[in-house]
């Protein structure tokens, strides 16, 4: 299945060739510190090179989210895989690891030696709010394209408060939060279609 999948069409699969998308996951992956993924890569593959739309992120987003795993690894092979099919999820995904591969191993010789410094506390401590940083700003865009419905923005409310205010588990959380998102979607489209 070399195919794209998803509703990308021809056109934009020959955009994006190969060697552009292991450049773009390998910067990707040698760039984003300290988290905040999401938001590098909608900064990369949807401002800086246009392969998906603001809506084509976020439902990719979403679903990369959902899976088991690394976010940003799922991210990074759903997007190889839409743009480019099976070559496509190999190609982002190896562009994705093999940066931070090599980036971890040598922070983590490095981080052995200096350790007992306070200054690489520091360095780290700034990394981190590099990582919050772009965690909200992701956050903050991905608000300003929601569709104005009060659903949608009581549901985002709503997990928060429970996982990041009540200390649930983010799990169940999350699974008990799908099945009433897909019923209030379902239920909001059937609306329209009444008009």
């Amino acid at each position: 299945m070399d195919k794209p999948v998803g509703d990308i069409g021809m056109e934009r699969e020959e955009n994006v060739t190969s060697l552009a998308l292991l450049a773009s996951f390998l910067r990707l992956g040698a760039s984003s510190f300290g988290g905040g993924m999401a938001g590098w890569t909608h900064r990369e593959i949807v401002e800086r090179r246009g392969w998906l739309t603001d809506d084509e992120f976020l439902k990719t987003l979403t679903v990369a989210q959902i899976m088991p795993g690394a976010n940003p690894v799922n991210l990074a092979v759903y997007i190889g895989l839409k743009l480019r099919g099976v070559a496509g999820a190999c190609i982002a995904l190896f562009g994705m690891v093999l940066p931070a591969f090599g980036v971890i191993l040598t922070m983590s010789v490095v981080y052995q030696q200096l350790r007992s410094h306070p200054e690489a506390q520091a360095v780290l401590r700034g990394l981190a709010c590099v990582g919050i940083a772009s965690s909200l700003t992701m956050g903050i865009k991905t608000a300003r394209r929601l569709k104005g419905h009060a659903l949608p923005i009581a549901m985002a409310v709503a997990v928060f408060l429970m996982v990041g205010v009540m200390r649930w588990s983010l799990v169940a959380v999350v699974a008990g939060a799908i099945p009433v998102s897909v019923a209030a979607t379902f239920w909001i489209e059937r609306e329209k279609a009444r008009g």
